[in-house]
């Protein structure tokens, strides 16, 4: 009687070990689906967010240019400037923006601020602006590349604003421009240079220098996390609000990889990782600069 009361509890105790076994394997399996699930449909949703935006940037271009015709509007209306401080600027952080408006027949030009001349590789890295332009789309006639003693490449120096906004008042009106882009006030990586353009282009709109019919925008600086999670980051930037935002898929980021490399002097190791990893390599997102008063010391 005893013999059959231990076995029968040990097989109970077996059995149900083997069920609570059989529980953790069913378990695992279907958080493993789970995870798989999750990827995939946020995959899904980068993809439809891509396709999306091919079909409504020409009509928030149309927006932000006060547009009045109904007809869908000609990319060849659009005469945009990109305002830089150095060389490998308008790969680093425009190309989405610079692929997306030349492929819209845009005109596209570009005013560079200094020629990066901190280790004194100054012609060397004017020269890779402009093989990194012709990968991006615009051609050499459409580039303007700064090198005055006021305005050197250096992050800790200060750029005198009154300067820097009389050389980009006086590169639009000789251009007419409907549109300038440029960093925001945290200039994305911070740079003191980036900031002072920005710093720039708010006193042109603070103070009225700068036609109606032209739209002044700046680059949205994120944080570290969003900033190097690479194509994942696309969603946030979907969802958060924005005047205009451009996107590239795979061609687009083979396109601004190749112009990256055209920069020979600045590929450190940490550039392979920014190229693989930041977002500014596949989505710029912009936001309008306002015009009207503003407290803005000019130095």
């Amino acid at each position: 009687m005893l013999l059959m009361f231990f076995y029968t509890w040990n097989h109970l105790h077996v059995r149900h070990l083997s069920l609570h076994g059989l529980f953790t394997v069913t378990v695992k399996i279907m958080s493993v689906y789970l995870v798989v699930s999750i990827v995939l449909c946020y995959m899904v949703w980068i993809k439809c967010i891509y396709y999306q935006h091919r079909r409504t940037l020409v009509k928030s271009l149309k927006h932000l240019m006060n547009g009045s015709t109904s007809k869908e509007p000609n990319g060849a209306d659009i005469r945009a400037l990109i305002v830089t401080a150095h060389p490998d600027d308008e790969c680093m952080f425009f190309a989405p923006t610079i692929i997306r408006l030349v492929e819209l027949n845009a005109s596209v030009h570009l005013l560079c601020l200094s020629e990066g001349n901190y280790y004194n590789q100054g012609a060397q890295r004017k020269q890779e602006l402009l093989n990194s332009c012709a990968v991006l789309g615009i051609p050499d006639s459409r580039i303007t590349i700064v090198d005055h003693k006021r305005l050197p490449d250096d992050p800790k120096a200060d750029w005198s604003v009154s300067l820097v906004s009389s050389m980009i008042v006086k590169h639009m009106r000789a251009q007419s421009f409907n549109m300038v882009l440029t960093f925001d006030g945290s200039g994305v990586s911070g740079h003191a240079n980036h900031i002072a353009i920005h710093k720039a282009v708010s006193h042109l709109a603070s103070s009225g220098q700068v036609p109606n019919d032209c739209c002044l925008l700046s680059l949205v600086t994120v944080g570290l996390l969003r900033k190097y999670i690479s194509f994942l980051e696309l969603p946030f930037s979907w969802l958060l609000p924005s005047c205009l935002r451009c996107i590239i898929g795979s061609q687009g980021y083979r396109q601004a990889k190749d112009a990256m490399f055209c920069h020979r002097t600045q590929l450190l190791w940490f550039r392979y990782l920014y190229i693989t990893l930041s977002r500014y390599m596949f989505v710029n997102t912009f936001q309008m600069i306002p015009r009207g008063p503003k407290n803005l010391k000019i130095y």
